[in-house]
């Protein structure tokens, strides 16, 4: 069996705490984008920011600039054809962020969209897969901005994120999104988990700890129907050291988690015993420098940490 250790980079890092903020890996450096945090009005004064900041070492980060996108959290954030993009995002401002954005050097941003065809839409899972981005699930959110209620099992994708094309709608598992991160594992999409947030029409959360995989993100196929791991929503999927890893997450009886899963085929799943970092949702995971990192998140501390392998 594989050997792990957690190392503490920091607990302290030159950002201010946030969760749901987009994390990529990007030109030999860590890139954290954005994010929420409505207790800190100095450095969030509409709730979610637009900083972008970058770090070579998880140590030292730098302020690169405030981008032009409207603040946000939870949007879906991928590294494609040699930028960065944000796709989406959240409805704190009470409307939807219908636009997409890219950068080709973490400082300048260009708006590719400002009207997605799959608006409105938050909470959606977001990857990069066969050359295309895609969008998959999220909701609605009337609560927070004017739309119909819908819950969403849907995958749309693209090819320049400005022409979209829906390849799916009434997929086989159930409507959800609040999965941060993304796994595109053995040549397929996995789905792993996720959830409902509540609404006037639905205001029970709902929470999945399914897991299911598809080769084209058309005909999907149901790996596991129980996972150990608790079910859960806001957690953070990644792909790393030849395996898919669950880490954190919020479930309504316990509030946020810190327990670590991993999987090589994501139906048989062994849990990471001990983990030093405190509970957590919406963290942000970055796979870099031959390590799982994950920082911050809704335990509200701008701390820093790296999984290593320990060579047998």
């Amino acid at each position: 069996m594989p050997q792990y250790r957690w190392i503490k980079i920091t607990e302290n890092a030159d950002f201010a705490p946030r969760d749901g903020a987009g994390a990529l890996v990007f030109k030999n450096r860590m890139w954290l984008l954005g994010g929420w945090n409505p207790s800190d009005k100095v450095h969030f004064p509409k709730i979610c920011n637009s900083e972008v900041w970058s770090s070579k070492d998880g140590k030292e980060w730098k302020l690169e600039t405030f981008a032009p996108w409207e603040g946000r959290h939870t949007a879906g954030y991928v590294v494609f054809n040699n930028a960065m993009w944000v796709i989406g995002g959240d409805a704190n401002q009470n409307h939807y962020q219908n636009d997409v954005w890219k950068s080709y050097d973490g400082i300048n941003w260009e708006c590719v969209t400002d009207s997605v065809p799959w608006g409105p839409r938050v909470l959606h899972y977001t990857i990069v897969f066969k050359d295309k981005i895609w969008v998959i699930g999220g909701q609605t959110l009337p609560h927070f901005a004017d739309a119909p209620e819908i819950f969403y099992s849907d995958v749309w994708c693209s090819k320049d994120g400005k022409n979209w094309k829906k390849v799916a709608e009434n997929c086989p598992w159930a409507p959800r999104g609040m999965i941060g991160g993304s796994a595109v594992f053995k040549d397929k999409i996995w789905i792993i988990g996720g959830g409902t947030y509540d609404t006037p029409g639905k205001p029970e959360r709902v929470f999945y700890n399914d897991v299911w995989c598809s080769k084209d993100g058309i005909k999907w196929k149901k790996v596991c129907e129980k996972a150990p791991w608790h079910p859960r929503q806001y957690h953070e999927v990644a792909v790393f050291d030849g395996k898919l890893w669950v880490l954190e997450g919020y479930h309504r009886n316990g509030g946020n988690r810190n327990d670590v899963w991993y999987s090589e085929d994501g139906e048989n799943w062994t849990e990471l015993p001990d983990t030093p970092w405190k509970p957590r949702h919406a963290a942000s995971v970055f796979v870099y420098d031959d390590g799982l990192w994950i920082v911050a998140g809704n335990n509200m501390q701008p701390d820093v940490w790296k999984l290593e392998k320990i060579m047998e």
